[in-house]
């Protein structure tokens, strides 16, 4: 699988959240130069009259955009569909309150430039690439931090500031001296 799963994934929510997921087969190409009338609406706005409805209220630029996430999706492999539309049920089996959280992190995460989006894809893409136990030490670390209080909070930071600034060679100096000192083998 790519890395795009999550951004897919995200985009197959906000497509669902727009008109019916299912419906996004069968919707045709649309020019560029096609007006943005009701007319002009992907087959995908036909699949129920609620659909219709959103379609008709949306502007211009949202009928545009829709017409891009379409695109994006039908653009993806089967594999990649077939794992965006599982998450995408997974996320509507969320309680609504943890299905909203999610929500409007995705919208921070959009608002982000583009070059911190990249970065914070990659950093999970390493993430998802470490054996599940150090995924697990990594989770229970976060919420502490989390539970910390602000003072605590401000001072992980600053540590982990400092530590992204070292050389990799002074970083591992730094780990040997720790693990000397606290008597660790890893």
């Amino acid at each position: 699988m790519t890395r795009r799963l999550l951004p897919c994934t995200l985009l197959a929510a906000l497509l669902a959240a727009a008109l019916p997921a299912h419906a996004a087969e069968e919707a045709a190409p649309q020019s560029q130069s096609q007006p943005q009338s009701a007319a002009a609406a992907p087959a995908a706005v036909d699949a129920t009259p609620a659909a219709r409805e959103r379609w008709e209220r949306m502007g211009p630029e949202e009928r545009q955009a829709y017409r891009q996430k379409l695109e994006a999706w039908k653009a993806l492999s089967p594999e990649e569909r077939s794992d965006a539309q599982g998450k995408l049920q997974r996320l509507r089996a969320l309680p609504p309150e943890q299905r909203q959280e999610i929500l409007e992190r995705f919208e921070a995460f959009r608002r982000l430039p583009e070059r911190e989006q990249r970065e914070l894809l990659e950093r999970f893409a390493r993430f998802r690439e470490l054996p599940p136990e150090r995924r697990a030490e990594i989770r229970a670390a976060l919420k502490e931090i989390l539970k910390a209080g602000p003072r605590e909070r401000a001072r992980y930071l600053d540590n982990l500031q400092r530590w992204r600034d070292l050389s990799p060679a002074e970083r591992k100096a730094a780990k040997a001296r720790w693990r000397e000192k606290h008597g660790a083998g890893k």
